[in-house]
């Protein structure tokens, strides 16, 4: 499958909402609101995967079906944040979620981050393979994270070991 990374753009917005919705369940999932301010901090940066024309689209009936994920990231002084990260559920496992894993690490090592945190949920078992695979390790339990009373688990990666940037 073909796919490109691209910046944000505010004409995306929708169809990025719309894909958190299809991925995460409610309690986890962004609201419109919440996910316009991530997107709209001064530190933060959205990054866009869209499938690479007629023989590199997937079919699809969503409104742009050319977007098939995104990232939103922030960054800090020494240490980055990915706040969600979102692949269409039939682009899965084709490398779109590790492009964008990749792009935002490179991006947030350029700009003088030292690591990486994220968190996911304890239940998210296909999440935490992801991560672990990404060179992401556990750094600790966060008891009742998410608003649906899910825990959470804050993982975090070293973006300057020789092995961060494979």
């Amino acid at each position: 499958m073909k796919f490109t990374v691209r910046d944000f753009r505010p004409a995306d917005f929708l169809t990025l909402w719309q894909l958190d919705q299809s991925c995460f369940p409610p309690g986890i999932a962004y609201s419109q609101h919440e996910l316009t301010i991530y997107i709209r901090r001064k530190t933060s940066f959205t990054l866009v995967t869209e499938s690479g024309g007629p023989n590199g689209q997937l079919a699809s009936s969503e409104p742009d079906s050319r977007i098939i994920g995104f990232l939103v990231a922030e960054r800090a002084k020494t240490a980055g944040h990915i706040i969600t990260i979102d692949v269409r559920a039939d682009a899965r496992g084709r490398s779109v979620g590790s492009a964008l894993l990749n792009a935002a690490e490179q991006r947030l090592r350029s700009s003088g981050c030292e690591k990486i945190r994220l968190e996911t949920a304890v239940d998210n078992l296909a999440a935490l393979s992801f991560y672990k695979k990404h060179g992401y390790s556990v750094a600790r339990a966060i008891p009742g994270y998410y608003s649906n009373g899910v825990d959470g688990l804050l993982l975090e990666k070293d973006l300057l070991s020789p092995t961060a940037s494979e």
